[in-house]
């Protein structure tokens, strides 16, 4: 029996499809805007200084392209998985197994490394959350939770998504409305063109803050209008992202000046604390919760779904396939997220947890890229007119070279973890292949 390259029809059209504009667009500021906005302006600074906000631009056009190329595939692939689902539809099997791997597996070590953070912040405004049986305790609340408002339906799970992604935007915008007043125009005065190692290593840092898209889009299957909404929620999403982020940089470096760099635990806390006293510390710090709370929420609606894809398309059991009879909703894949969330934050730090992740994330995009190109060559369609601008083709190809031009600053150690990665999967598949061929040969009984 081959491997299947469509999903059980009564599996995939139990799923509602109530996602329209508003909702994809929330859920995907909501990915994007997590825990590294509040922590990465200190960091682009040490590599960068006050020519920070070239490298925001920078990753802005590299995701413009990965926009063009996610609206491309996106448009004209309709089944729940996102990334996944569009590379299954051009490759077959095995690629969209190897996609569907790196896009689960980064995904679930992102969500787990901001959990870490949260915690933390948590521990700054309440020493006794600080102990690790504490940090265990309150984030499996949390995480059941989620589970739970997620389990009784998408509905419910996306008027969470937008409910804090308004909260959490609020101290953010706080801090831009009321910094720009306080800002020192020789800390921001252009020091001059960096060095391209600078930039890359940078661009590199930046995309754990851009990151995201892939991960809201995983509920494709619950999307309505897909060729209408996928793009218009994307482009619409990194436009608001990309200029809250620049406003933030330029409000911290302009407060802050030099000491930007030295301030990694909590730098728009630090810049806050300048032109707001204790109040804007504390407004951000509970910003920084808000948001990395938010994180946790729009994952715990997008990554069970691609644990689901995986196992609705048979590479893992069915169990995590199964629909919920009552609510709709893939139950058994996001309770299993759920759980593996609380394992991998409960055990590991956020460096080691993104170490992995960054890497195969750039990796997954590279694979969307090579889709939507074949995606487009052979003219596949989800029932609208798919999204083609003229000349839309060179998003893929340019990002495609972006996208390597930034790998070829990544350490070997984060090259050799993502291929292990990829190694193990591959021979995973590899078995179950061959098991498959076997039972095929042998057949039934007598």
């Amino acid at each position: 029996m081959p491997l299947p390259t469509e999903p059980p029809p009564s599996s995939e059209a139990a799923l509602v499809r109530a996602l329209g504009v508003r909702q994809l667009t929330a859920a995907i500021v909501n990915t994007t805007v997590g825990a590294g906005i509040f922590v990465l302006p200190a960091l682009v600074s040490q590599g960068l200084g006050a020519a920070a906000p070239l490298a925001f631009l920078i990753c802005a056009m590299i995701m413009a392209l990965i926009a063009t190329t996610l609206s491309m595939a996106g448009s004209r692939v309709a089944l729940t998985g996102g990334i996944y689902a569009y590379v299954e539809v051009a490759f077959g099997p095995f690629v969209a197994f190897l996609a569907g791997v790196l896009q689960w597996l980064t995904g679930l070590l992102a969500v787990a490394g901001v959990a870490t953070v949260l915690l933390d912040q948590l521990a700054v405004l309440a020493p006794d959350v600080g102990t690790r049986a504490a940090h265990v305790a309150v984030l499996g609340v949390i995480l059941v939770t989620l589970a739970r408002l997620n389990v009784r339906g998408v509905r419910f799970g996306t008027r969470l998504v937008e409910a804090v992604t308004l909260a959490k935007l609020v101290p953010l915008l706080v801090f831009i409305g009321v910094g720009v007043f306080f800002i020192d125009p020789a800390s921001i005065a252009w020091p001059g063109l960096p060095q391209g190692d600078a930039v890359g290593r940078s661009v590199l840092l930046l995309i754990f803050a851009y990151s995201g898209v892939e991960v809201a889009l995983a509920p494709s299957g619950e999307v309505k209008n897909t060729a209408h909404t996928v793009p218009r929620a994307v482009f619409l999403a990194l436009g608001v992202t990309t200029a809250l982020y620049i406003a933030i940089q330029l409000v911290a470096q302009g407060v802050s000046g030099p000491e930007l760099s030295q301030q990694t635990a909590t730098p728009l806390a630090a810049a806050a604390g300048r032109f707001l006293g204790t109040a804007g510390v504390t407004l951000m710090l509970l910003g920084a919760i808000c948001s990395m709370f938010g994180y946790l929420c729009g994952d715990m609606l997008s990554s069970p779904r691609s644990l689901y894809a995986l196992a609705r398309d048979r590479f893992l059991p069915a169990v995590f396939a199964r629909i919920d009879p009552t609510h709709r909703t893939p139950a058994t894949a996001i309770w299993t997220h759920a759980a593996l969330v609380l394992v991998f934050a409960s055990t590991n730090t956020f460096q080691s947890l993104a170490i992995i992740g960054n890497v195969g994330l750039l990796a997954l995009y590279l694979l969307a890229c090579a889709a939507a190109l074949e995606l487009a060559r052979r003219d596949v369609r989800a029932g609208a007119p798919p999204f083609a601008l003229p000349g839309a083709w060179l998003g893929p190809v340019a990002g495609g070279a972006l996208l390597l031009w930034i790998l070829s600053t990544a350490t070997p150690a984060e090259f050799a973890l993502t291929a292990i990665v990829l190694a193990v999967a591959a021979l995973a598949y590899a078995v179950r292949a061959s098991r498959r061929v076997k039972s095929k040969s042998v057949g039934p009984s007598v």
